[in-house]
């Protein structure tokens, strides 16, 4: 399982990240509300502020770093600031301000830097909150790294409704903002979640993704991962996966080369083959959400009990072997089809236990003596493998020198009775064929050979 998850780890890395996400992608620290003197300054197009900066050379230091055009030298300056005034009430408003800017520079450590250091002054900051996630989960590798990220996802998601517009922005960015915070933070908690193996989680998070972008190529393959790999397996798995798999196809043929081994061996094993499965990613290309027909659309691979079935009807009972009726009788109670496969079968024991072949011999391997008149043996070859017992030996007569277990030997006797779930036959009449004795060699004549050496003398 840890391989597995390993496996799923470096496929999402794979499919959430190399969807074309830049620093400029991330969780934008917006303009904040700006500050103004105790009174407007002439000239000034700066807005009125509810947070007043009244040293008129803070204001100008703030302003001028604010008016920076170039992201390196904005953030820098941003961090000069704070550093001249670290008591200053646009402290938060200037390092959020230094951190959008060292996005926009591609500065990824200071970006993680400044956010941290945010949420040490103001530890539910959501914005911080949000790069640290989309941060932390290009990091994830494993169950403690996973659920580290996770907390601090969840933690953002329940900052993230009481989180007030900041002053600047118009409610459109606002809105846009809030989607974007919620799809990482609910997407990181998802994939933190899948490697803690909480499949339930994992799908409530992804939802809250999928709710926004149903396009979205991380949770969809999470969602598939997360499905089919619950137990039960829930086969809606599949379509998420087919989804997934349409949406790195436009763009992302690495994702698609992670993602399209496990999605389809765990199809073919469900379905029986993939013949179809192709035509199920192009439709879910053109789809939101699962259409409720989904599962029953898809035919399931015979079973085991399906081919024992058709083994009968093809080849008739008497053409079988010994393991072959173990398995048609196991499945006896499965389908209206096994149960008339395995009258047949039995029918065929019976046959040939009363046409002049009263006792049937059967090579078995002895897996327990009960005492000197009771044998545990296993027929068929997968509980010789396994050491199992599939047949109860009643003998006829106890046995002077019981056989030891583990050893190969042969029994006859007939085959009174079995039960399918679990399964045993029960043989009775038992008995072990006798041993043929040695062949002797030949008797030499002395008086010829006497006579012969005589002659030759």
């Amino acid at each position: 399982m840890r391989k597995v998850l390993v496996t799923f780890v470096l496929a999402l890395t794979t499919a959430a990240l190399a969807q074309g996400t830049s620093p400029s992608q991330q969780p934008s620290a917006q303009q904040p509300a700006q500050p103004s003197g105790a009174a407007d300054q002439p000239g000034s197009n700066t807005p009125t502020s509810q947070k007043t900066i009244k040293d008129p050379a803070e204001y100008n230091a703030y302003i001028t770093a604010l008016n920076t055009t170039d992201p390196a030298a904005k953030a820098q300056a941003m961090e000069a600031f704070v550093a001249q005034y670290p008591n200053s009430i646009v402290k938060i408003d200037a390092l959020e301000q230094a951190m959008g800017a060292y996005q926009q520079a591609g500065n990824q450590p200071k970006v993680q830097q400044l956010a941290s250091n945010i949420l040490q002054l103001e530890p539910n900051n959501v914005r911080a909150l949000a790069i640290v996630v989309f941060l932390e989960r290009g990091q994830i590798k494993d169950a403690a790294s996973g659920a580290k990220a996770r907390a601090d996802a969840e933690h953002c998601l329940q900052e993230l409704p009481s989180w007030k517009t900041p002053e600047g922005v118009t409610p459109a960015d606002y809105e846009k903002m809030k989607n974007q915070m919620t799809n990482i933070c609910a997407g990181t908690a998802a994939f933190g979640a899948l490697q803690q193996q909480d499949y339930v989680a994992t799908q409530k998070y992804d939802q809250q993704v999928l709710q926004l972008d149903p396009n979205d190529l991380g949770a969809n393959y999470q969602m598939s991962i997360a499905l089919l790999q619950s137990n039960p397996m829930n086969p809606l798995g599949f379509w998420y996966g087919a989804k997934a798999l349409a949406v790195a196809q436009q763009n992302n043929p690495a994702a698609v080369n992670s993602m399209a081994p496990f999605i389809t061996s765990r199809y073919k094993k469900y379905h029986g083959s993939l013949d179809d499965w192709q035509q199920r990613v192009a439709t879910a290309a053109t789809q939101t959400a699962p259409p409720p027909d989904f599962v029953a659309s898809i035919k399931l691979a015979p079973t085991q009990c399906d081919m024992a079935a058709q083994a009968v009807q093809q080849n008739g009972a008497d053409n079988l072997s010994f393991s072959d009726w173990e398995l048609v009788l196991s499945c006896r109670d499965k389908t209206p089809a096994n149960k008339t496969a395995a009258d047949q079968v039995w029918q065929a024991i019976q046959a040939k236990e009363k046409n002049g072949e009263a006792k049937l011999k059967i090579p078995v391997k002895v897996v327990a003596v009960s005492d000197p008149s009771t044998l545990e043996v296993a027929v068929s070859e997968d509980s010789q493998k396994d050491n199992k017992t599939d047949m109860k030996v009643t003998m006829e007569k106890p046995l002077a020198k019981p056989p030891a277990p583990g050893s190969n030997i042969d029994v006859i006797g007939v085959i009174s009775e079995y039960t399918p779930d679990p399964f045993l036959f029960t043989m009775t009449k038992g008995d072990l064929p006798s041993a043929k004795p040695p062949a002797r060699p030949p008797v030499k004549k002395k008086g010829t050979a006497a006579k012969k050496k005589k002659k030759v003398s």
